[in-house]
């Protein structure tokens, strides 16, 4: 039975099935793939599988150092993911000599992007992404209504509540819902509202939500990730709630802030291009940690055979 290696890494607890699918690599051209739909659901079970939130396939970057493809849990495909892009860059400048650099730039669904490196003993421990401009228009998000508008505050019922959502795109999209009542807690509302809300018809491509709390230059945040659910942790997640809060005025641009989310915390800064909080951003920076938890090979062909009973 085919093997290849694999690297299960974590950032803030947001976990991954990271595999090095670039040629000459012992991944590369493995029968049944690792990012097949059905073999990256049994990968990902927690039960019967090896267990994440998803799989990190890297591979030949177009213009930069390397692509991150991402296949969530349930084996649909995301464009970005923020905690997932510092995984690939610790396990490429760990693992890979030739890629130990202090910024390693990786191709993504949301474009090429840069990762800053800080190693401590050899080893990244945490790194910075420059996550690109976020997209705040209905199209890009994408987002049903006039293409050319952003949804600030926009409306929208979910079961028996009705709540005010600031649409963002980080390159995959995100519905940023502010919860102000301090007794709510946001876990149980993710948890209530959040399917529901992924896959409403306002949202062609399904969406991520967010419930978040905003406490000075600190936001508590609870994510309902597309196709994964409930997560420790999501870093597209925490910067566009740091842009939502900016665009509601709960937040200035130019300032870090603080996103505590059940995993630990994500350092988050909306820079922006000059003027008014409702201007366009010049970029987002998130700072955090990935850790490696082990490295073994996977019985693909194993896998293979259990998706497809």
């Amino acid at each position: 039975m085919p093997t290849i290696p694999f690297a299960k890494v974590e950032g803030l607890g947001n976990d991954f099935i990271v595999v090095d699918l670039r040629p000459g690599k012992p991944g590369a051209g493995s029968l049944p793939s690792p990012v097949e739909p059905a073999v990256a659901r049994a990968l990902c079970d927690r039960h019967f599988g090896i267990g994440a939130d998803g799989i990190l396939a890297i591979l030949p970057g177009d213009q930069g150092d390397a692509r991150m493809r991402v296949i969530n849990a349930d084996g649909s495909e995301a464009e970005m993911c923020g905690n997932g892009i510092r995984c690939v860059a610790k396990v490429l400048y760990d693992l890979d000599p030739t890629m130990r650099r202090p910024v390693l730039r990786i191709d993504t669904g949301a474009g090429l992007l840069e990762c800053a490196v800080e190693v401590t003993n050899g080893l990244v421990s945490s790194v910075a992404v420059q996550m690109g401009r976020p997209r705040l228009s209905r199209a890009q998000i994408p987002m049903a209504g006039e293409a050319g508008e952003r949804a600030l505050q926009s409306s929208l019922t979910a079961g028996d509540r009705t709540f005010a959502l600031t649409a963002v795109s980080m390159g995959n999209p995100h519905a940023v819902i502010f919860v102000d009542d301090a007794a709510a807690n946001l876990r149980t509302l993710a948890e209530t509202y959040g399917p529901g809300i992924e896959i409403d018809p306002l949202f062609p491509k399904r969406t991520n939500v967010e419930f978040a709390r905003v406490r000075g230059n600190q936001i508590d945040l609870v994510v309902w990730e597309r196709g994964c659910g409930i997560t420790l942790a999501c870093g597209t997640g925490a910067c566009a709630t740091v842009v939502a809060a900016c665009l509601e005025g709960r937040a200035k641009p130019g300032v870090e802030m603080a996103v505590h989310l059940p995993g630990g915390t994500l350092r988050v800064t909306a820079e922006s291009a000059g003027g008014a909080a409702e201007a366009a951003f010049s970029g987002v920076v998130m700072r955090g940690p990935a850790k490696v938890v082990f490295q073994a090979e996977i019985d693909v062909g194993r896998f293979g055979a259990a998706a497809e009973n």
